[in-house]
């Protein structure tokens, strides 16, 4: 009888407390339209690289030195002043073509394949070895956590971008020279065949777990207390069930927002090396590369760096809004 008298206050702040922690996240998140947005470009950025082959109307290698840096005619309102008088005007090309006659449409849908292929296993890696390295320094403590987490304090004391520089660097001579045998030249094949994209997978993601594993053992240190931790102790769980089964799943949840949130770094850092000559392959397309390339016509052709340099800013605003709301949805603070 008293449950059917009750306020529709009281009655929204009960159904509020029967939601899951997941189910309260997913209705702020919901409630973000930044968010939900950005969620979307995303996922249509994902669609783009998987069905770039099919998308995109020329392959990405394909040239016509007839028409190196043409222009579509309706885009000529961006060209410098006075374009017209230098300009190939080819409407073939529904964004224009790079100095060697590329389609720069097809280059970009391409380049996007090498962003998120870096932004995804970039991410999996340093959430994979972050997650268990930090977990287990955490939950055993003592002696291990502190050896541990000082190899985790040297490690930072290396500048990440040098060490990756140094990484790519190597990696390329060595392709230069050729390996004789065994691993290193299986390694330089597979990259080859990858289009140079294997080594900036290693370069990047052997780098990037050390914030992760630290963000995890704080996570850990405050949950491996709690009641469920115990009662799992005194039902005489093990430890690994406990860190895989227990501990891992309940921390997930800021580790993941932070993951995202460091994507858009992961992908400003494979440009930024293949702007410098040290990340994918030519003619491999990349966002960087092409912007390296524009910058040479940047005062005659500047459509050959507006339009990978729009594609760039679109995927990391994009992945930065999406991470804002997932950090917002996933603190209990911003429970209303």
């Amino acid at each position: 009888m008293a449950v059917a008298n009750l306020s529709a206050e009281d009655e929204e702040i009960l159904s509020r407390r029967q939601r899951s922690l997941w189910r309260d996240s997913l209705a702020r998140l919901m409630r973000n339209r930044l968010a939900l947005i950005s969620g979307a470009v995303v996922v249509l950025l994902v669609f783009v690289a998987i069905f770039a082959d099919k998308m995109a109307p020329y392959d990405y290698a394909t040239q016509d030195l007839d028409a190196n840096n043409a222009v579509p005619s309706y885009l000529m309102w961006l060209m410098p002043k006075h374009a017209e008088r230098y300009a190939k005007i080819d409407n073939s090309f529904l964004l224009g073509a790079d100095y060697l006659g590329r389609d720069l449409l097809s280059r970009t849908l391409y380049g996007t394949r090498v962003s998120l292929s870096i932004a995804v296993v970039a991410s999996l890696v340093s959430l994979t070895v972050g997650t268990i390295y930090g977990t287990i320094s955490g939950y055993v403590g003592g002696k291990v956590d502190n050896l541990m987490m000082r190899l985790v304090d040297f490690l930072y004391g290396f500048p990440f971008l040098i060490v990756v520089i140094l990484l790519q660097t190597y990696f390329k001579a060595l392709a230069r020279v050729g390996a004789e045998g065994g691993f290193a030249k299986v390694l330089l094949d597979w990259n080859a065949k990858m289009g140079g994209m294997l080594l900036l997978f290693i370069a990047i993601g052997l780098v990037n777990w050390i914030g992760m594993a630290r963000l995890a053992r704080g996570q850990v240190l405050s949950y491996k207390e709690k009641e469920f931790v115990e009662a799992a102790r005194a039902v005489g769980a093990s430890h690994t069930r406990i860190i895989f089964r227990h501990l891992i799943p309940n921390v997930m949840g800021p580790l993941i927002v932070a993951e995202t949130l460091a994507i858009p770094g992961y992908i400003f850092t494979e440009a930024f090396l293949s702007f410098s000559g040290l990340g994918v392959d030519p003619p491999t397309p990349s966002w960087g590369i092409m912007i390296s390339e524009g910058v040479q016509n940047l005062r005659t052709y500047p459509l050959q760096i507006l339009v990978p340099a729009a594609a760039l800013s679109i995927t990391t605003l994009a992945f930065n809004f999406l991470g804002d709301g997932l950090r917002d949805a996933f603190d209990p603070r911003m429970a209303e």
